[in-house]
């Protein structure tokens, strides 16, 4: 009877555990919401700037322009973590600069360009992707490993937030004057 109960437990954890494919769906629904609270501050303060999103000179990672917005345009910083990483909570109402937050940032965006990918959950790397390359994790190692080894989620500078598999399903290359800024590590 023990060992049948150890292996019922083994089960239910390879099942619903923190690694699982249903657990990471959802956190990645709930990381979708997470990018659309994002995506508000982000369109008004491109409101403000002539369509321009966030831009900091010599940024090195995507909380320095992210910072840009908290707190005027918000104060909800635990938007900026994705529920399926490990990252710490972040206080309310301080700047993301001394930070870590989940997701990568292509800054240089503006709100005409609709199509595009404006932010992301972190990628393997900060290098232009072709269909096909690997963007998030394929093995549930770091890094890009927000939801394990199932993908992540795509933000769009339209507002639109798409569900993407560890591999690019479509080019994710950018113009001059556009950068991919992961998080801290």
């Amino acid at each position: 009877m023990l060992i049948t109960l150890a292996l019922m437990i083994v089960m239910i954890t390879m099942l619903y555990g923190f690694g699982s494919r249903s657990h990471q769906e959802r956190q990645k629904k709930a990381c979708q919401k997470n990018l659309q609270s994002v995506y508000v501050a982000l369109e008004i303060f491109a409101n403000e700037h002539d369509g321009l999103f966030p831009v900091k000179a010599d940024a090195q990672t995507a909380e320095e322009p992210l910072s840009l917005l908290v707190p005027r345009y918000t104060v909800d910083t635990a938007s900026f973590l994705c529920p399926g990483s490990k990252n710490s909570p972040l206080p309310a109402g301080e700047p993301l600069a001394n930070r870590r937050i989940s997701y990568a940032y292509f800054m240089g965006r503006r709100l005409t360009d609709a199509h595009e990918v404006l932010m992301s959950d972190k990628q393997v790397n900060a290098h232009p992707k072709t269909s096909g390359e690997t963007i998030f994790s394929t093995t549930g190692k770091g890094p890009g490993n927000n939801h394990h080894k199932y993908g992540g989620n795509l933000l769009f500078c339209d507002g639109r937030t798409e569900i993407s598999p560890a591999v690019a399903p479509v080019s994710l290359v950018w113009t001059q004057g556009v950068v991919l800024l992961n998080p801290k590590p």
